[in-house]
């Protein structure tokens, strides 16, 4: 278990090895997690006195990477697998919450490499007034074969329909991750070059963009652009703003490249359907920011090189979930988080901060 660890930051100003002194951990085998406070704000209000921290699963394969959506009708979280080959594709890994987070392993139709994701009603369903998602929207990137695009699944029944595969027939590079607006049901979503740079894409024809769609008409826009690699995006809970994560600090084939962008920028929604305003939110010290989401406090959450980094809407640094080992997304849940280290499953409990999405998914509902 882990108790959180307060981060004295005057004396970290002045001595560059404080914080590789603060905590360790061995990157071949992680085993250990620290909540480490950087703001009273974090302890106290994110946090709370009786949050505690454990590693689940240390596998040997990348069985948790990215997405983390949270299906009712299953009662299960599904996450899915780092890329490894054209021979060994993504796969979903399935966490049964209702079995003590025990794991299984799947592959759906029309779904080739699949990497972001989120829960999403259809159009002519309804939203709201105790109503759970139908399905899992996951972001698609495509191969060598087909498009990449977003594709619906029926968890239930493992039915798959791909929504959208082009912009207005021009191929996307490789989406990257996405969210429906809870009150127009429109998609918005992220395309970076990953396919290419991992060598299971074509070379990229499109900017890195953030788009917006209305899967009831077809109609699709371009609501962002000026990144290197667009990655995880995430509305604040009151969907005022939208937070877009640059990972192009990844770009270099020879590691990670600390002069290219690890940043999260904020923008102003206007009128639901355009971005405006773009400031930079935060710039990662650690690795690159790349899954995103918000609290119910307007707390931004984002899976970075060392763990969990956690801002506060101003931006400041309130304190981390650190496990010393890249995490590319994680998952609220009520009253915890499961953090994904790839072949790492983490599990920070007894929390007071509650995602803006546990309402809608879980039926839980209240403030942090």
């Amino acid at each position: 278990m882990s108790s959180i660890v307060p981060v004295d930051l005057l004396a970290a100003a002045t001595n560059p090895l404080y914080f590789s002194n603060l905590v360790t951990t061995n990157a071949s085998d992680p085993s250990t997690i620290a909540l480490l406070s950087y703001n009273d704000t974090f302890r106290n209000d994110v946090l709370g006195e009786n949050a505690t921290a454990r590693r689940l699963y240390n596998l040997d394969h990348e069985a948790f990477h990215e997405m983390g959506t949270y299906n009712r009708k299953t009662n299960s979280i599904y996450v899915t697998s780092n890329y490894q080959s054209l021979d060994n594709p993504i796969n979903v890994t399935i966490i049964d919450l209702g079995n003590n987070y025990s794991i299984s392993s799947t592959r759906y139709a029309d779904l080739n490499e699949a990497n972001g994701g989120t829960n999403w009603y259809p159009p002519n369903s309804t939203q709201g007034n105790g109503t759970t998602p139908p399905f899992l929207l996951f972001c698609d990137e495509g191969d060598f074969e087909h498009y990449s695009g977003l594709v619906s699944v029926d968890p239930s029944t493992n039915n798959s329909q791909v929504i959208l595969n082009s912009f207005l027939g021009r191929n996307f590079s490789s989406v990257n991750d996405v969210r429906q607006h809870p009150e127009t049901g429109d998609i918005w979503f992220t395309d970076a070059p990953y396919g290419f740079w991992q060598e299971f894409r074509p070379n990229t024809s499109i900017p890195s963009q953030v788009y917006r769609f209305v899967p009831s008409t077809g109609d699709i826009s371009v609501v962002a652009d000026g990144f290197i690699a667009s990655n995880g995006l995430e509305f604040s809970p009151d969907l005022k703003t939208l937070y877009v994560t640059d990972t192009g600090a990844q770009q270099s084939i020879n590691g990670l490249n600390g002069t290219r962008p690890a940043t999260i920028y904020a923008f102003d929604v206007v009128d639901q359907r355009r971005l405006d305003n773009r400031r930079t939110f935060a710039w990662v010290e650690n690795g690159f920011p790349d899954g995103i989401h918000t609290d119910m406090q307007g707390n931004v959450w984002a899976g970075c090189g060392d763990g969990l980094h956690v801002w506060s809407p101003d931006g400041v640094l309130l304190g981390k979930v650190w496990n010393g080992v890249e995490s590319n997304n994680f998952a609220f849940i009520p009253g915890g988080v499961l953090v994904f280290s790839n072949a790492q499953l983490w599990i920070v409990e007894g929390i007071n901060a509650v995602g803006r999405e546990i309402c809608r998914d879980f039926g839980v509902c209240g403030s942090s």
